[in-house]
């Protein structure tokens, strides 16, 4: 299996060179990505694939279920350098439906070290309890939980004092949350975006109340 994925890396390189014999030169020289995405680890929902982008314009992070800790070191170092280093003005908080992970959360299994991780999304469950009872079938009400945590991550990316120093400063960054269809491959929004304009507002009616 090893040596097939070689021979079709292989491949891949030589066609790509050939269509445009300056790529790999480009790619080594900078790294400019327009979109920082989180997403989940699912191998069906590779974030180059699905939005239709090549490799160097979008800086990835993902992990199960595409959920925000605010103590996910691992995380939180990849969204600061995509918004100091690499200047990205679009951050994607992205999930799927059929996710696995949200299923995990909704079963009352053990699924080992992914509890403590899912946890989250089980709070969610919780909160929205009445909505999710009123959907059709359980898929549908995993679906649907599926889209909140999204809402939820787009929400925790925001409060994070990365972002927060970063629209004090005035930067134009903008935080949205999509979600993908494995049974059609297309991907919808959420309309859950946060700008800076949201922040700042919300900003100066504290300051007022203070």
């Amino acid at each position: 299996m090893l040596k097939d994925l070689l021979e079709r890396n292989a491949a891949w390189s030589t066609t790509r060179q050939s269509e445009d014999p300056g790529y790999f030169a480009r790619l080594a020289g900078q790294q400019s990505p327009e979109f920082f995405w989180i997403g989940c680890s699912d191998s069906r929902v590779p974030a180059n694939v699905v939005a239709g982008l090549d490799p160097g314009e979008v800086f990835v992070h993902r992990n199960v279920a595409n959920v925000v800790h605010s103590t996910d070191m691992n995380l939180l170092s990849a969204l600061e350098f995509a918004v100091e280093a690499l200047k990205v003005r679009e951050i994607i908080v992205c999930g799927h439906y059929g996710c696995g992970g949200v299923k995990a959360a909704t079963e009352d299994l053990p699924h080992g070290l992914a509890d403590h991780w899912l946890e989250p999304i089980r709070r969610l469950a919780r909160s929205y309890s009445v909505d999710l009872g009123r959907e059709r079938d359980l898929e549908a009400q995993r679906d649907r939980l599926a889209e909140l945590n999204v809402a939820e991550s787009v929400r925790r990316v925001c409060e994070t004092p990365i972002l927060q120093r970063a629209w004090l400063r005035r930067a134009d960054i903008r935080v949205h949350g999509l979600i993908y269809g494995l049974k059609d491959g297309l991907l919808r929004n959420l309309d859950c975006s946060i700008g800076p304009g949201h922040f700042l507002a919300a900003n100066s009616e504290m300051e007022r109340a203070l």
